[in-house]
């Protein structure tokens, strides 16, 4: 008999499922199983004077055969009475962490030590599902709108944002260095002629920050995007990006958002924006900061996502004109002092940096030196703006940090398989 999916299972149908064992309630006369796989849970009847179940752990991998009925349970309306139960890999050693309460007991360093297992937990597995279901409208949406998928080294010789804080790696002879950004590689893939581009892949930061919202490896969906006008182009696409993976989430995991108790924001019309230099105004005068010069830090973040939940009822918010000295190389100026630039925060934290970028070559070998950069270093990324490169811009989004915003998890490495911080480099 082929494997049936918990999911799948109807009244009245005989089947065979298999998954692991996730609680166990015994009476004198009959034993309760809770079976676990990929889809849910069901649970399984068993008659104590017809199988023994005597000695099986909890999260033992089993299959059981059965009748499918009509149930009355906390797990769902339907129940399987198991005529046979086999036992397929049995648990050898007492479990480290509880699995099978929410949320877990665990603290979250003891979770992270026990991976495998804590992913195995109802809460912690679902975070995964909804960060590939952003993963899988990111691309769905950017396909339908005319972008193509590339991928980019990993390995490179120069750091595209142009500053310090890269890994050094041994590469034969030479030196080289993990990739901070997939930047010089989407703008010359523009050059290329495939003019809209995306890219979803893994970014290193050699930043020795240990916060909630910070980890030196992460995943990266990046865009870029030839013959725009301006930054603006960019702000309304993603827009509806975030739309576009916000409906597909609602409609796949709505119930699963209401028992969590957590809302699935509603973006109406555009997103609102503010200049940086608006924020720091609001910031003065609604919350007593005087302190802020050129960016936000976190609280000031949190703060502005304040004002804007209040006073504009939204949990997004662009800030728009980042100062010059802020932002790299590429980024193309606006007037003096400013940029097309932009950041979006999502619930306090940024999960977006973009902005339209310099076309020109001149302008962009001006802009390095003007950033203490040796234009040299950067020659073959340089060759792609004389031979014709067209206006255009683009963006990156953090997979971590949107999944734990849009899931309210207090720290990034939650919404992370296997985090690799400051002090972390297992399992």
């Amino acid at each position: 008999m082929e494997r049936t999916l918990i999911n799948e299972l109807k009244c009245g149908s005989k089947v065979k499922i298999t998954g692991w064992l996730h609680k166990v309630r015994s009476l004198s006369k009959v034993s309760f199983l809770v079976l676990r796989d990929r889809s849910g849970m069901v649970q399984c009847v068993v008659d104590n004077n017809q199988l023994d179940i005597q000695g099986i752990k909890l999260e033992s991998v089993l299959a059981i055969w059965g009748n499918v009925v009509e149930g009355k349970n906390k797990i769902s309306n339907i129940e399987l009475q198991a005529e046979k139960v086999e036992v397929i890999t049995l648990v050898k050693d007492e479990l480290p962490i509880t699995i099978n309460k929410s949320p877990m007991e665990s603290n979250l360093e003891t979770q992270l030590n026990n991976r495998v297992l804590s992913l195995r937990n109802e809460d912690n597995n679902f975070i995964f599902k909804i960060q590939a279901a952003i993963s899988q409208g990111f691309s769905e949406f950017l396909i339908k709108e005319g972008f193509t998928q590339i991928y980019t080294p990993k390995l490179v010789s120069e750091g595209a944002e142009g500053g310090t804080a890269l890994f050094k790696v041994n590469y034969f002879e030479k030196q080289a260095y993990l990739a901070q950004s997939p930047q010089t590689y989407k703008q010359m893939m523009v050059a290329a002629g495939y003019e809209r581009v995306f890219e979803i892949g893994h970014v290193y930061r050699a930043e020795e920050h240990n916060t909630s919202r910070h980890i030196n490896e992460y995943v990266s969906m990046d865009l870029e995007m030839g013959f725009i006008e301006d930054e603006q182009q960019l702000i309304e696409l993603e827009t509806e990006l975030l739309k576009f993976i916000l409906c597909k989430i609602e409609n796949e995991y709505k119930g699963k958002f209401e028992e969590l108790g957590i809302i699935i924001p509603q973006i109406r019309e555009a997103i609102p924006q503010i200049t940086l230099q608006e924020a720091i105004e609001i910031l003065k005068a609604k919350y007593c900061r005087s302190d802020l010069v050129g960016d936000l830090d976190p609280l000031g973040e949190k703060q502005i996502y304040q004002y804007a939940k209040e006073e504009l009822d939204s949990e997004f918010i662009f800030i728009t004109n980042y100062p010059r000295s802020k932002r790299p190389m590429y980024t193309m100026p606006k007037g003096e002092l400013g940029t097309r630039s932009f950041d979006l925060l999502f619930r306090g934290v940024e999960i977006t940096t973009g902005g339209q970028r310099i076309n020109e070559y001149s302008e962009l070998v001006e802009n390095m030196k003007y950033k203490g950069l040796n234009p040299e270093d950067f020659g073959f990324y340089l060759e792609s703006f004389k031979y014709g490169m067209p206006p255009h811009g683009g963006l990156a989004i953090g997979l971590e940090r949107i999944t734990a915003q849009l899931l309210q998890l207090n720290n990034i490495r939650e919404a992370t398989l296997f985090p690799r911080d400051r002090t972390r480099l297992t399992p």
